[in-house]
């Protein structure tokens, strides 16, 4: 065949060359080359993917009640990170008697609030109050959520009588009802603050390790995690670099749930005299307001708004975390 035949045969109209090149460049990696890869291509979805998930998880928020519970949650944050600037009075006037005060006043320019038992400023004690709260809460969150995620990937990861070992224990320590162990535990060791924080911490063990124990049983049997041994991983770093980051999520939605009910469970164990009485807390406020709640029913309903105000601040804000996080509600929408 000669060399005009041949190009007769084979010709193709200007610029069709330059046209192919181009869509076996841009599909190359679909129809063409499989695994092959376009770098730019690659970068520019991962970014996309990155964006549209963050405005997922923003839209999510932007939700009224969740906005609610954040505002909530901040200014109970506030009263405590800034109660010496912003009580108008000193922990210690509030604390103890007021000798320049009379007991159960009226709402006044003096006492906003009104005073309550021995001239205490009824605003002071809610500011001062939101410290002691958050203080023991966030303190016993920190080590019920540490521990019992160490004890739940732990339980799952290796299974067996270890993990059986483990739930029996978890099931022997949830079946009895937190307040009344707590009731107990300080009636033996006494009241004091730093007791308190540590009852509510290693109580709070159990449920964590239950939470974190069953996601870890669904991540242990991923690809990824096989692709980890079989590359030489060490256990600790396959459950706390690999497992771990993947079932995180419920953690930290119930942290914001559990926050709101240690601060219910401390009002009524103070409210029940089993506090610690060098505290300034608004479940005390309400034990000894609720004798004058006729003739003075200011000195025990701003305490129970607080309580009421934190609690459903926590709250609002955990539901709104649980739909901005929670993966089977992201499949649905």
């Amino acid at each position: 065949m000669s060399k005009i035949e041949i190009k007769q045969k084979y010709y193709r109209p200007e610029g069709f060359e330059n046209q192919f090149n181009e869509i076996l460049t841009t599909y190359n990696k679909f129809l063409v080359v499989p695994g092959k890869k376009d770098e730019e291509l690659e970068k520019r979805d991962f970014l996309y993917n990155r964006l549209k998930s963050k405005r997922k998880f923003y839209t999510k928020l932007n939700n009224p009640l969740t906005k609610v519970g954040i505002v909530v949650v901040l200014l109970v944050a506030t009263w405590a990170f800034f109660a010496p600037w912003l009580s108008p009075y000193a922990f210690r006037l509030v604390a103890v008697k007021d000798p320049n005060s009379a007991d159960y006043l009226p709402p006044s320019a003096l006492h906003l609030f009104g005073t309550t038992k021995f001239g205490r400023d009824v605003l002071g004690r809610l500011v001062w109050g939101a410290r002691a709260s958050l203080s023991i809460g966030l303190v016993a969150i920190v080590i019920s959520s540490v521990f019992g995620v160490i004890v739940g990937i732990i339980s799952a990861y290796y299974g067996g009588i270890l993990d059986s070992i483990i739930m029996r224990l978890v099931d022997i320590i949830m079946a009895f009802p937190g307040l009344v162990m707590i009731i107990i535990i300080v009636s033996i060791y006494g009241s004091n603050m730093s007791y308190i924080m540590l009852i509510y911490g290693i109580l709070g063990i159990v449920g964590y390790a239950r939470l974190i124990r069953g996601t870890a049983l669904q991540e242990k049997s991923r690809t990824y995690v096989e692709a980890a041994k079989v590359s030489g991983s060490r256990d600790w770093r396959i459950m706390f670099t690999h497992i771990l980051p993947n079932c995180i999520t419920p953690v930290i939605v119930a942290v914001t749930f559990d926050i709101g009910g240690i601060i219910l469970s401390l009002a009524g164990l103070s409210f029940l005299g089993f506090g610690d009485p060098r505290l300034v807390e608004w479940g005390t406020d309400i034990n000894i307001a609720q004798r004058q709640i006729e003739y003075a029913p200011w000195a025990a309903f701003w305490p129970g708004f607080a309580i009421l105000l934190a609690v459903l601040g926590f709250m609002l804000l955990g539901d709104g975390l649980r739909d901005a996080l929670d993966p089977r509600l992201q499949e649905k929408n």
